[in-house]
């Protein structure tokens, strides 16, 4: 029998290099010892399973370039194997450095094979949805189902697991006193659980066994918030934070015993509150890297919550989260397609290159210098091969041609564009000053 192989964060605590931390380290421009004692220390997370072929690996970390997460998957209602293969595409085509499939509906397995052959960026999954599926419902949960479930697709390939753990029987009476109650899909299913069958949350109680688990195929854990506020009426309140002092002390099992493990963080928070709840979350999980869903910043905008939680997301990613979780423009109306996708990851590259600039992170601002210079130049080729989305700036170019009477072939170093026109560009204009 062949030796069962040393995982990412055994290396890293026996003071290896490993491949994957060298890779790292030169896409940061850092030194790799550096990321080395940050993975040792817990940190910062390399999310890469033994099983997953042509991964190409990333660390997330406060320290580093502030990471994007897509979320793609079917539902019960809508979309199929091709379709998720599509958002997958448009995810990384679009700059996401990770991916998360939520599958609900049928075929996850299938699904969640194909879009760990297709990517090379590391893949999410939340085992509890695979074990709802299969026990036709939460009643139907039980300790072996869910240890299944977590083992298959450790054996596939997933990188990391967003699991729950954090939720316990004592707190769902912190939940009544709620808006929204419970929002997390995860959350709510365990808190079901709990509640029907008046024992503790099993993510908890085989917390252990789920570890050996993870060490096994180094899988990371992503330690879920099933108790993330859902409104801006239930921010930073007493469910939210009991959670988050448990996740704490997983933290530090996870640690122990040699599983590399970040944290959920809240969905919807004021603006004001961000910087706290980010401090809050270094204090208590001792800085375990914190992967946050938005925040959200306001309700009462369907349709622009991309933009809404760009806005919380790098008021967060400047106070310190490590990975962001985008929200699409189809957030709490739909399922998201391939355009939601490209639209989504977008807006949180925006937010987390702002972020990166504002912390002055080794060359975060070379792209912008750059198309500032071929602005300067009138280059618009330079300015849409830099450009976050290309072929949206291309698109608005030839549309505002269009729409000036220009042909789509107008010389590309005019030096207006159909705002100005050529007499009033203040670019043109003070140039020859």
């Amino acid at each position: 029998m062949s030796e069962r192989p040393i995982t990412q964060i055994q290396r890293a605590c026996a003071g290896e290099i490993t491949s994957a931390i060298a890779q790292v380290a030169a896409s940061e421009y850092r030194e790799a010892e550096e990321i080395r004692a940050q993975v040792a220390a817990g940190t910062i997370v390399i999310p890469a399973n033994i099983n997953h072929v042509h991964l190409q690996p990333i660390g997330i970390g406060r320290l580093l370039r502030t990471k994007i997460n897509a979320n793609i998957g079917n539902s019960s209602l809508s979309s199929c194997p091709r379709q998720e293969l599509e958002k997958l595409e448009n995810a990384l085509k679009y700059g996401a450095d990770t991916v998360m499939d939520l599958s609900t509906g049928s075929n996850i397995s299938g699904i969640r094979q194909q879009i760990i052959a297709h990517s090379p960026a590391p893949i999410g999954t939340v085992p509890v949805y695979e074990a709802l599926s299969r026990a036709g419902g939460a009643d139907g949960l039980n300790d072996e189902l869910i240890l299944q479930v977590i083992q298959e697709q450790a054996e596939q390939g997933v990188d990391y697991m967003t699991i729950h753990p954090g939720i316990l029987l004592a707190h769902i009476e912190y939940a009544k006193k709620r808006l929204l109650r419970i929002v997390s899909r995860g959350g709510s299913i365990i808190a079901r659980w709990m509640k029907n069958n008046q024992r503790e949350n099993p993510f908890y109680t085989n917390f252990d066994k789920i570890l050996e688990i993870c060490r096994k195929y180094d899988v990371t854990l992503s330690l879920g918030d099933g108790m993330r506020p859902g409104c801006l009426a239930d921010a930073s309140d007493e469910a939210q934070f009991a959670e988050l002092d448990t996740l704490g002390e997983l933290v530090r099992r996870s640690r122990a015993a040699g599983v590399q493990a970040m944290v959920e963080g809240p969905g919807h928070i004021p603006f004001d509150e961000i910087e706290m709840n980010m401090k809050r979350e270094r204090e208590r999980c001792d800085d375990a890297p914190f992967y946050i869903l938005g925040p959200v910043v306001t309700d009462c905008a369907p349709g622009y919550d991309h933009i809404t939680s760009a806005i919380g997301a790098t008021m967060g990613a400047y106070h310190g989260a490590a990975m962001l979780c985008y929200v699409t423009p189809k957030e709490h109306l739909g399922l998201p397609n391939a355009e939601d996708v490209r639209n989504g990851v977008i807006a949180y590259k925006i937010a987390a290159h702002a972020a990166d600039i504002a912390l002055k992170r080794p060359h975060a601002r070379d792209r912008d210098d750059a198309i500032s210079r071929a602005r300067a130049d009138f280059d618009w080729e330079e300015q849409f091969d830099l450009a976050l989305d290309p072929d949206r700036a291309r698109e608005l170019r030839a549309e505002a041609l269009a729409e000036s009477g220009k042909p789509a072939n107008h010389d590309q170093h005019a030096q207006y564009c159909t705002m100005c026109g050529p007499d009033f560009c203040s670019m043109r204009i003070s140039k020859d000053l």
